[in-house]
């Protein structure tokens, strides 16, 4: 069953963030991933969240999006990404 990375980031340091960008893409296809979208700006239908910049990859599992997530590969481009933005990321599995 498909599992999905969903991610709301504000970025702050948009220089930093951009080593983010460069490094990030062949460590998620590395575990099978792929983009479904990347930086969109998202618009709330109901309530009260007002996303910055969404992002959502699809992964053939959810062992395989976790195991991205916490990856030697991803590790430092983590560190990257959290010292340049603020946000929230969770993982949904699919129907």
């Amino acid at each position: 069953m498909a599992a999905y990375l969903i991610a709301d980031i504000d970025i702050t340091d948009m220089d930093t963030y951009a080593k983010y960008r460069a490094g990030v893409p062949d460590t998620i296809a590395a575990y099978g991933g792929k983009f479904l979208v990347r930086g969109a700006e998202g618009e709330a239908a109901e309530g009260t969240w007002a996303p910055k910049r969404v992002v959502v990859l699809e992964f053939e599992n959810m062992e395989r999006a976790k195991a991205w997530y916490n990856s030697p590969e991803y590790a430092e481009l983590k560190k990257i990404r959290q010292s340049a933005s603020t946000g929230n990321v969770i993982f949904a599995e699919g129907v």
